[in-house]
């Protein structure tokens, strides 16, 4: 079962609600996607930790529901 891009960026907000989201379906397959988030939250942490805190918003979807998610993470 695909996961809708809005799905995505709910779980993203909610956890992140600073966040600015932007996610592009990269095969038209609500399966393979790219996402670039910027927050004050990635403020002073490393890009490992920055995507811990994406995954880690996407409560155990990634692998299962979410095929492929590239991320690119950037500070406020």
């Amino acid at each position: 079962m695909a996961l809708p891009l809005e799905e995505i960026k709910k779980l993203i907000k909610e956890s992140i609600p600073d966040a600015s989201i932007e996610i592009k379906d990269l095969m038209g397959d609500n399966n393979h996607y790219a996402a670039t988030i910027k927050s004050a939250k990635f403020n002073n942490i490393s890009k490992i930790e920055q995507h811990k805190l994406v995954y880690k918003s996407l409560k155990g979807k990634m692998g299962n529901e979410l095929h492929a998610l590239s991320i690119t993470t950037e500070g406020k």
